[in-house]
């Protein structure tokens, strides 16, 4: 062990999540605080913050209502024992989100990240069909390009490569829905495009293949996120539902990244008027600033698992930060903000505005697709001398070094989803930012 008063090596030891770490650490990119629309530099300078953080800084950065909660909890109940207690704020917590979350959707489990959220919702499915003398139902159907988090559960019902190849064994049967995007057909599309309701006829394929009795749920996101902002075609999501509940299967919506005004509503499952079995959610759910997440449950599957004594568990399940007091308490402050300030409604009003300056952006060197749905776009840039991630890499480097821009990058494909606080000229502003960009990595 080393001596306490040794100057540690600043940066080798942290092993960078989704980084480059040798590259990084050559250049480093920091960030040292932040506030509303703007992260800050060590070197004093304000970076516009294009995608909510991680889809996740909703309302803005270091809102005082969020920090004061936070502050306050931590005065006064720093832990409480998730398994057999409570804390008042917990139920709170929980009882408005039932009262926000569409349908029946009334029962919160609560969990610390989108990808423990996605484990819980497989998990609940699995003992559901159980208790229910139908445990033949182990199958899960994920989709191509999915995201779903990065434990096991999540990468086996997931669908993007890069997050599935290194790790080998994953959930056995497991099956996948083709993806909804084909640019021949869909590109330069504004919110749902036209192409596409016919794919989810697969999962018909699959219940012919497997037998319904087989599958025990099938889980999408509303809108494909960190693939890039796929949208679902028109009738696609609605076409899922009626599939799925005619055959018994629960329909799990990954909402971690949709949820809390993403796409104008508390839940994007509103937008399509659709009541899933489960919703997962996370992120905006306290503005990103204690790690929390979650899992809406319809009544049946709840009710489902009240039976036997009564003193005995019911699910098996849980983590010790499940409902923290300090995330609880930013939960509620969050969406106090969502409400007073009217946020949801501001993202439904600007939706217009931000696609038409997203879809300016077309006559940008190497612009291949943009796809913008709500306040979130997707943004498909030719890769650089037959490199993938190679330009997207780039604009990172000049986003943060000399044009104070931080924008989601996955590969070459950049991701803007600005903080619902984004005033009219704040939107203008990260246009404006985006295309000097690209021009320069052109």
């Amino acid at each position: 062990m080393a001596p306490l008063d040794m100057k540690p090596n600043e940066l080798e030891p942290y092993w960078m999540p989704f980084t480059p770490n040798r590259s990084f650490k050559k250049k480093p990119r920091m960030f040292s605080g932040a506030k509303d629309m703007h992260f800050l530099t060590p070197d004093g300078r304000k970076v516009v913050d294009s995608s909510s953080g991680l889809f996740c800084v909703n309302a803005g950065h270091c809102r005082a209502p969020i920090v004061e909660a936070i502050q306050h909890a931590a005065a006064k109940l720093d832990f409480a024992p998730p398994f057999q207690y409570g804390h008042p704020q917990v139920f709170e917590l929980s009882s408005r989100l039932a009262l926000m979350a569409p349908g029946d959707l009334d029962y919160c489990l609560f969990a610390n990240s989108g990808s423990e959220a996605v484990d819980t919702a497989l998990k609940v499915a699995l003992a559901y069909h159980k208790a229910r003398g139908e445990g033949g139902r182990t199958r899960f159907i994920g989709r191509e390009r999915g995201y779903h988090g990065v434990n096991f559960g999540g990468i086996s019902v997931g669908g993007m490569v890069n997050n599935r190849k290194a790790f080998g064994n994953m959930l056995q049967g497991v099956d996948h829905l083709p993806t909804t995007y084909d640019r021949s057909k869909q590109a330069f599309s504004v919110g749902e495009p036209e192409w596409g309701a016919h794919l989810a006829d697969d999962l018909l394929k699959l219940i012919t293949l497997h037998d319904a009795s087989t599958i025990a749920a099938v889980i999408v996101e509303p809108v494909a996120g960190s693939t890039g902002c796929l949208a679902p075609p028109k009738g696609y999501l609605e076409r899922l539902r009626k599939i799925t509940a005619d055959h018994g299967i629960l329909l799990i919506f990954d909402e971690v990244i949709t949820a809390f005004g993403r796409l104008g509503h508390g839940f994007a499952s509103e937008r399509w008027n659709i009541v899933p079995d489960m919703i997962t959610f996370a992120k905006g759910v306290n503005n990103g600033s204690v790690p929390m997440s979650g899992v809406m449950v319809g009544k049946g599957i709840y009710e489902t698992h009240m039976t036997g004594p009564d003193y005995l568990v019911e699910l098996f399940h849980g983590y010790t930060y499940s409902g923290h007091p300090l995330a609880v308490a930013a939960g509620i402050a969050t969406l106090n903000l969502y409400r007073d300030e009217g946020l949801f409604e501001k993202a439904q009003k600007h939706e217009k505005l931000f696609a038409e300056l997203m879809m300016s952006l077309k006559a940008e060197p190497n612009v291949a697709d943009i796809r913008p749905i709500g306040l979130m776009c997707g943004i498909d840039l030719n890769p650089a001398g037959g490199k993938p991630g190679a330009r997207g890499y780039e604009a990172i480097e000049r986003m943060y070094h000399e044009h104070d821009l931080y924008c989601r990058v996955t590969m070459d494909t950049l991701i803007v989803a600005p903080p619902l606080i984004a005033t009219e000229s704040d939107l203008t502003m990260i246009r404006d930012r985006i295309a000097t960009v690209l021009r320069a990595v052109a």
